[in-house]
């Protein structure tokens, strides 16, 4: 009996392109022995419904698109008993958990990737018990994730989210919180807050490979203060040069659950799509929660 994979691409993710690569991967996975079903998004949230409604029929599960496809693939796949294994490709304007990864970005070999995968059991993160696959941010450039137009994004790829960036610096203010871990509690102004669970955090800071594990349990808490004296802003601008977060007065640390309160909710994103803030948000690490084909 054949197996069986659902395909869901979101034709309007990433830069204007030929769809070629895309038969090519399709014709990969059939001569792999897969009975492929393909499926097009139309609108936000679309992809979680399919998987949702269709996802338990099928042995494997594989979407195509930013990584916004991917949360709405991973929201679905986590209203299932027994969710399938989970392929990427990407095909987004930045692409940050690809990136964690080294995934390819060609159809053809992202498909090559998958069918040779054993699968991989990652971490998944819950934002007020809403499921997200690599980070939750605030304050500045989170804002970048999600205002550009998505054809904007298209045509310009990660410039977009840079020059988003840098408008956001003419309204850069920082953000009262107090911040929650199991050990610490951080309570200040902040200019930028991540919890996270890659290496590439909006297109825009980096982490080291070493510095983080995907299925260690734990997420990266990375907060960025703000600066009360010249010093203090000499120092946290070199460590954002040098992407360096262990000085600066940058707070980084690992921890398995973060709740962060505010005097008023702010806006959040969620693995680069805009997420509604609350008062009080409770992020939570579920350990080896869904398998990825990687």
């Amino acid at each position: 009996m054949a197996k069986t994979l659902l395909l869901i691409v979101n034709p309007r993710a990433g830069r204007t392109r030929s769809m070629a690569p895309m038969f090519d991967a399709v014709a990969h996975f059939c001569e792999a022995g897969y009975l492929v079903s393909v499926r097009r998004t139309a609108y936000p949230g679309h992809a979680a419904e399919i998987v949702e409604e269709e996802g338990r029929h099928f042995d494997r599960i594989v979407c195509c698109g930013g990584d916004g496809t991917l949360n709405e693939a991973v929201r679905g796949a986590m209203t299932l008993d027994s969710p399938p294994p989970l392929g990427y490709i990407p095909g987004g304007s930045t692409n940050d958990f690809a990136a964690s990864l080294s995934l390819s970005s060609d159809p053809v070999q992202a498909a090559e990737r998958i069918t040779a995968s054993g699968g991989k059991t990652l971490d998944v993160g819950t934002f007020n018990g809403r499921p997200f696959v690599y980070v939750a941010s605030f304050g500045a450039f989170t804002r970048a994730s999600y205002a550009a137009p998505q054809s904007i994004k298209n045509d310009l790829g990660h410039l977009a989210y840079i020059l988003e960036g840098v408008r956001d610096l003419s309204t850069l203010r920082p953000y009262p919180a107090t911040v929650t871990t199991e050990e610490e509690i951080f309570d200040g102004e902040f200019l930028f807050g991540a919890v996270t669970n890659a290496t590439s955090v909006g297109g825009l800071m980096k982490l080291q490979k070493e510095q983080v594990v995907l299925d260690d349990g734990l997420f990266e808490l990375l907060l960025i203060p703000n600066p009360t004296s010249a010093l203090e802003l000499q120092e946290l601008i070199r460590a954002l040069v040098l992407q360096d977060f262990t000085g600066g007065g940058v707070v980084f640390r690992h921890v398995p659950a973060v709740t962060v309160e505010t005097p008023e909710g702010f806006p959040w994103t969620l693995d680069g799509e805009y997420g509604s803030g609350a008062e009080k948000v409770e992020i939570r690490n579920l350990p080896r929660r869904l398998e990825f084909l990687l």
